[in-house]
Formats: C-alpha cells, structure tokens, sequence
C-alpha cells in the first residue's frame, strides 16, 4: 500500500462519505439493520452511529483498509453496541454459514475487485430469513450517461482506491442470487456519471427458487 492509498485517500473517502445528502441515505437505510448485524466496508464507521441498539444484538464489521479501521474503532466507544471491526476481504468473509439476520453495504460495492465472489459471500452468511440492506452508486439507465461512466473509469479507479462508476449494482445483486424487494434509484446532488444511486433492501432466494442464481 502506497502513500496515496495510506495517508490520502482515507481522508478523502471520509470527507467525500460525509455529505448531508450521503448522511440522510444513512438515515433511512442503516436503521432497518436488526439482530447480528455485518457491515461489509465498514471503513471509518460512519454508519455506527445509525444503528438502532434496540433493534441490533451485535454488530461486526469488515474492511481492507486499516487506516479507515483505526477510525472506526473510535466511533466505536461512543456507540451503544457491542462492536467487533476486523481486517478483511468482501472477498473472502470470515465467518460461518448463514451468521447473521442483515449484510449491510454502502458505497463499497464500487470498490470491491471481484464484486459476483463478495456478493456470493454476503449472501452465504446471511440467514436465510436475512435481509441485505444497501446503498451503491453504480451504472446510470442513461445511455450517454453511462458512456462517459465507461469512459471515466479506468482514470477514476487509478486515483479512487478502485471504485468503479459503470458497475450495474440491481443487476449484480440478481446474478448473486438476491430478489430485490424495496428498492428506489436516483441522481444526487453529484454530476451525473458520479451520482446514480441505488437504495433499498434484498432477500437471500433459497436455492432453485424463481430467481435464485
């Protein structure tokens, strides 16, 4: 890991996540997270503070970045919860099958190498009564908007810690095996190619169901 990827770009991941607009997302998504909760992306533990401590028995996040884990594990001792925040890999989640009620991801996706291989470890250790709850930019319906996402992107990956712009994140979330059960789209307040976004929640299909991949 780099100077860049080090000293710079947590700051601004942080600054960039820290929007008003980004906080109300938080707001109406994060809330709905109940029993054992995973936070896959954890980074600096902007969502903590939104958890509900009625509603959450444990919480567990994960994320590559020990920068960003550093400052989550200080938001951490003002949260009501019992927290544990690990190193780790969308990739390659450490935990066992079917381990949690709700997987919760936001502004992650973007970012991870091999989306379909950690959307098929979230949707392993969720329970099978268990919800995703998300939050994504990704791939405009706009046919010139997403041409300049293609276009942009190979330059934004470089300096964005690999966030992608033109990831189609409903349609991966249905390939990994995910029915999308209350979802909403929109542009924010961000030029177009950055700021499509996709809201909502998803359930784990059971295998050989209607859409279950």
């Amino acid at each position: 890991m780099g100077f860049w990827e080090r000293r710079v770009l947590p700051h601004l991941i942080e600054k960039a996540c820290r929007s008003s607009e980004i906080k109300e997302e938080r707001g109406r998504i994060v809330p709905r997270a109940r029993g054992r909760v995973l936070e896959v992306g954890v980074g600096s533990g902007l969502n903590l503070a939104f958890y509900d401590p009625a509603k959450v028995t444990e919480l567990c996040g994960v994320d590559p970045s020990e920068p960003l884990l550093s400052r989550a594990r200080e938001r951490a001792r003002d949260v009501p919860l019992q927290t544990t925040l690990v190193r780790g890999s969308a990739e390659a989640l450490p935990f066992d099958d079917a381990s949690f009620d709700t997987v919760v991801v936001t502004y992650s996706l973007c970012s991870v190498t091999d989306v379909a291989r950690a959307l098929s470890q979230m949707r392993r250790v969720l329970a099978p009564e268990g919800h995703l709850l998300f939050i994504e930019h990704g791939l405009s319906p706009e046919p010139d908007v997403a041409r300049w996402q293609r276009l942009l992107t190979p330059a934004w990956r470089r300096v964005g810690g690999g966030c992608r712009l033109d990831r189609d994140i409903r349609g991966e979330l249905r390939d990994a095996g995910f029915t999308l059960d209350d979802v909403s789209a929109h542009y924010g307040e961000s030029p177009k190619w950055l700021g499509f976004t996709c809201e909502g929640t998803a359930s784990k299909n059971r295998p050989g169901g209607p859409e279950a991949a």
